[in-house]
């Protein structure tokens, strides 16, 4: 009796001490040259950027964060500096169970983080690596229609057009390929639900029926699920 007694005790005790879970996220890094600001964890819930942690930082740029999580999520890390500039002020992250390092500088916080610990943001930063070709490629067709010359040609404004048309599909049908031949990843059902929502629902249907068990009842994978419901339920 006594020892039931004392093992209920260590276990009220273990839990009162709040200590890590298997589900516990730890974030942590260094923002290199940052004497002052506020560091803020971010996620998105029902539709609202909010808050859920942060820290004042001031003479280094060291920070720590934990929260629990449900399932891997993107989350974002937001600084707010001293500067009264906002431009590249958050940093995009797919946050998992564990430990994850994000390193960086204060005055491109945003384009040179170095993010490490979590599997689906290699497959994000995968992702995003080619679709930053698409993007680049789009933008390069843009500045073309705005070229005197060609804008007085038809046939050479046409061409150009029908050469952005052809781009900006590959790059949408690489976003499905992508959703589709990552089924196993949470990244699967978060691609599908950002990237390509308005595809057809055959094709959305294919994703969400190919994702694994653990994928399907993560976050984005009952998201996925429940879009799709809400789409038969208005047609």
């Amino acid at each position: 009796m006594k020892n039931i007694l004392f093992l209920a005790l260590i276990g009220f005790f273990m839990i009162s001490c709040g200590g890590d879970t298997e589900q516990t996220m730890t974030v942590s890094g260094n923002v290199k040259g940052l004497k002052k600001g506020t560091l803020y964890l971010q996620k998105i819930q029902d539709s609202t950027l909010i808050s859920i942690d942060s820290l004042n930082v001031e003479g280094n740029g060291n920070f720590e964060f934990k929260t629990e999580l449900e399932s891997p999520e993107v989350f974002y890390l937001y600084l707010r500096k001293e500067d009264n500039n906002d431009i590249n002020d958050r940093i995009t992250f797919f946050g998992e169970p564990g430990n994850i390092s994000i390193n960086t500088s204060w005055d491109t916080f945003d384009t040179k983080a170095k993010i490490e610990g979590s599997e689906t943001q290699k497959k994000l930063e995968e992702y995003k690596g080619v679709m930053t070709k698409f993007n680049t490629r789009n933008l390069e067709y843009l500045k073309f229609t705005f070229d005197p010359q060609i804008r007085k040609d038809s046939m050479a404004l046409d061409s150009v057009k029908k050469l952005s048309d052809k781009n900006i599909l590959r790059g949408y049908l690489y976003a499905l390929n992508f959703a589709l031949n990552n089924r196993n990843s949470y990244i699967s059902p978060y691609i599908a639900l950002t990237e390509v929502a308005d595809a057809n629902i055959i094709y959305l249907d294919s994703i969400n029926n190919s994702l694994s068990p653990e994928v399907a009842n993560s976050k984005y994978g009952k998201d996925l699920k429940k879009y799709l419901d809400e789409i038969r339920k208005n047609e």
